[in-house]
């Protein structure tokens, strides 16, 4: 076994988790910020209950569910991506992140189309409350996502040339995640705003 690998091993631990703890501690005020958006979000919906519920029934479900089986599918060829790369299958690993970008664009366009519906039927982020943490809430997720699929093309073409290795997957790792980041922060987002009464 070589020296990085015992080195990556022995700092695989509470101080030093898979990606660091820098991008963790991002990752934590991340998940924070939403949940406080989600808390607001449920303290204006038990004032304007009507306002809520009639707003709710003008989502898609489809496509949020959709976005869901999307994103999760995306999360497991991510994490393929890091078990092949610390095999040393670097060809296989960039195959898998390939398909976790082209999950992540899907999820994109989907949600692109949710919103032009929503801006051709006039509702936009004044429209009401409900749609105001809409817009907010998933807006910031998108912008997250769009991210995370920039920071994983670079992965792919990085890994597939042989810079990110079994010797060297810091930042892969940290890419994936963040991109695990953005997949739970869906799982919370979508019950809440779409099913929830």
């Amino acid at each position: 076994m070589s020296q990085a690998n015992t080195e990556s091993e022995s700092s695989n631990s509470l101080y030093y988790p898979p990606g660091g703890i820098l991008v963790w501690l991002i990752i934590f005020l991340e998940i924070v910020t939403f949940a406080m958006g989600l808390v607001a979000f449920n303290i204006y919906r038990a004032n304007e209950p009507v306002v809520f519920a009639e707003s709710q029934a003008l989502l898609n479900r489809g496509i949020g569910l959709t976005n869901t089986l999307v994103l999760l599918t995306s999360g497991f060829f991510m994490a393929l991506a890091v078990h092949y790369l610390k095999k040393g299958k670097n060809g296989i690993s960039a195959q898998m992140i390939a398909v976790t970008v082209f999950f992540g664009l899907l999820f994109l366009v989907l949600k692109g189309f949710e919103y032009s519906d929503k801006m051709e039927h006039g509702i936009g982020i004044e429209y009401n409350s409900f749609f105001m943490f809409y817009w907010l809430l998933t807006g910031f997720h998108f912008i997250h996502v769009l991210l995370g699929v920039a920071i994983l093309v670079y992965m792919f073409f990085k890994t597939r040339s042989g810079v990110y290795n079994a010797d060297n997957t810091f930042d892969v790792e940290s890419s994936a995640a963040f991109w695990h980041m953005c997949d739970l922060i869906w799982l919370f987002l979508f019950p809440v705003i779409y099913l929830l009464h």
